[in-house]
């Protein structure tokens, strides 16, 4: 039987997590970092991986090679974060009047040369990808998600119905995302 603790003596629970993060931890970040520019969302997501590892120490169920499910976590984590960026909505630039960028949201050539590869992937895939579309869709999600144009001021400008617009970018986006998986889906995430 083990003596109580005192409250500045862990519990062996706790030493076996402090060895874990101690030995893991310099891994664990490179692992992180290559796969995420910035550098303060590589921080939150090393913590993050940390984090479910003390709530999973508390399970009754052991871990059994801790290494190895440290990094499946963070691919993990890694992974709903790409995911949550892709899925929050373009602005709208014609209500809200700012200066919205698509070149802005591609990673910066300037952040070394993996960033540069895919912004270069990424962008000559996009040249491709707006090739294939009928000049109608083509003109129109140019028109706004390029040129920041509104529906309003298009169909204003051409005769077309805004309906006619939305399906028209409707399915110029479907195209894209279709096109555009692979090539997103091939960069490490």
């Amino acid at each position: 039987m083990e003596p109580p603790l005192t409250p500045t003596q862990p519990s062996p629970q706790d030493r076996e997590i402090a060895t874990a993060v101690a030995r893991e931890r310099p891994r664990l970040r490179n692992f992180i970092r290559r796969r995420v520019i910035d550098q303060d969302e590589a921080e939150d997501i090393l913590q993050d991986v940390f984090e479910e590892l003390v709530e999973a120490y508390r399970l009754p169920d052991s871990i059994e090679q801790v290494g190895a499910w440290l990094f499946r976590v963070a691919k993990n984590r890694i992974v709903d974060r790409f995911r949550k960026r892709r899925e929050e909505p373009l602005p709208e630039t014609a209500e809200t009047g700012d200066d919205y960028r698509l070149d802005l949201e591609l990673p910066s050539a300037d952040a070394g040369p993996e960033a540069a590869y895919a912004r270069t992937a990424l962008l000559d895939a996009l040249r491709a990808a707006l090739d294939e579309l009928p000049a109608n869709q083509r003109e129109i999600f140019i028109a706004h998600e390029l040129d920041g144009q509104s529906f309003k001021a298009m169909a204003e400008a051409t005769g077309t119905g805004i309906n006619t617009l939305l399906a028209r970018k409707r399915y110029a986006v479907l195209h894209l995302r279709e096109r555009l998986q692979p090539v997103y889906d091939g960069f490490e995430i």
